[in-house]
């Protein structure tokens, strides 16, 4: 049996959306013995609420925040200072993208930052008010025996302060425009693939600064998260590149990426391989499952996808699940298990009957099959939890209308 079991859930589907309702859901954690609570990333989303595409990779959502007085944010200069600079300047020009801001801005005339520095007390005062009431949420978590799983997606978006601050680091054209975009091949999430639109990196020029952006950033998740699931760690190993023009993800190439050398910066500043978990969904070849293993770092098995017709060689079959995955029943990425139940082929359905035996309450059988499986570890979102159907789904992936909307409400978790 798993020894530990957490709870995906957004902050954003708190009742109130807040961070302000934290503590009451850490009691609730609490009171039934889970031990972890996992969510999305906290920095600011897209304009769609995607937080997977955010245009920066270091700050915190102040829309999340309720508190009113500021503090001092110490020991966050590497990028407070350019995000600040962004979010004012973004205010100033509203839908346009920092390519098309005025050539002194765009390209960071050091007469121009200097006087748009004047300006940016607000945006560092919020950033002092999101860390402050986020770090006590974190404490309060923390002295109540839950540890948070926070989430770095690998890429964010092209109109971002870290693009904006740091072009060399990105595949950029002369005018500041990305060569290619990340995304995926056609796989069982997308028959077209996926464009995501956000920036490949240069890694060589990452690699000459001493991987200082990517330890900044582990550093700063760490300081957020107790441990840090790595979305599409498969991208440290190649990454599928589209042209910036194409429809869809069809059309790409592979490109390598760093491999060990990056993995290996990212452990020394988490310190402990144990404070990681790499997202290896997808079609993903053996060789990203060895450079994860190498370094002793768990992957993840979803249950919705170990049913399928090649489930006995799945890696999200129960029988074929081990000790290094953490176990889901599903991601913010899946449908409900409920929904997912109602949609499934019969065959698909026999297999599970086949497991857990005819069932009244066939989500609880799941959730018994994610935690009695051989993770240590089993994260089950709170959809599940609830027994909720397709009507409670958090994303579609390749759907920007519509999503990360779910919330619950508090009599629902009697």
């Amino acid at each position: 049996m798993s020894s530990e079991i957490g709870v995906l859930c957004h902050i954003t589907s708190l009742p109130n959306g807040k961070i302000s309702d934290g503590a009451k859901f850490v009691d609730f954690l609490s009171e039934n013995n889970y031990s972890k609570w996992q969510f999305l990333p906290l920095t600011p989303p897209d304009k769609h609420g995607s937080p997977y595409a955010s245009p920066s990779a270091f700050a915190g959502h102040f829309g999340l925040c309720t508190q009113t007085n500021s503090k001092q944010l110490t020991g966050e200069e590497y990028w407070l200072d350019d995000w600040a600079l962004f979010a004012t300047i973004s205010a100033e020009f509203p839908n346009k993208d920092w390519t098309q801001w005025p050539k002194p801005l765009r390209d960071r005339d050091p007469v121009e930052m200097a006087k748009w520095r004047d300006r940016i007390g607000e945006e560092v005062a919020k950033q002092g008010i999101f860390q402050n009431e986020w770090l006590a949420l974190k404490n309060y978590a923390n002295q109540s025996n839950i540890e948070l799983v926070g989430d770095l997606p690998i890429f964010i978006s092209h109109h971002s302060a870290d693009v904006w601050a740091h072009r060399e680091l990105f595949q950029l054209d002369d005018h500041g425009l990305p060569i290619v975009v990340a995304g995926v091949p056609p796989d069982y999430f997308s028959e077209t693939g996926q464009k995501w639109n956000t920036v490949l990196y240069n890694w060589a020029e990452h690699e000459k600064s001493n991987w200082m952006w990517w330890r900044m950033r582990m550093a700063r998740m760490l300081k957020l998260y107790d441990i840090v699931r790595i979305d599409h760690f498969r991208g440290f190993h190649s990454a599928w590149a589209v042209p910036r023009e194409a429809e869809n993800g069809v059309i790409g190439q592979w490109q390598e990426a760093p491999k060990e050398k990056i993995i290996e910066q990212l452990i020394e500043v988490a310190g402990d391989e144990s404070r990681i978990i790499a997202e290896d969904l997808g079609i993903i070849p053996q060789e990203v499952i060895d450079l994860r293993l190498k370094f002793n770092l768990k992957g993840m098995a979803v249950l919705q996808f170990g049913f399928d017709d090649d489930y006995t060689t799945s890696p999200h079959h129960p029988s074929n699940i081990s000790s290094m995955q953490v176990t889901y029943t599903g991601t913010h990425d899946n449908d409900t298990t409920l929904g997912w139940w109602n949609s499934i082929k019969d065959t698909s359905k026999r297999r599970v009957i086949d497991l857990v035996g005819d069932s009244d309450d066939i989500i609880g059988s799941m959730i018994d099959l994610a935690t009695k499986g051989n993770s240590q570890l089993c994260i089950i979102p709170l959809q599940d939890i609830l027994r909720l159907d397709s009507a409670a789904r958090m994303n579609i992936p390749g759907v920007e209308q519509g999503n990360w909307r779910w919330r619950f409400s508090w009599p629902e978790l009697n």
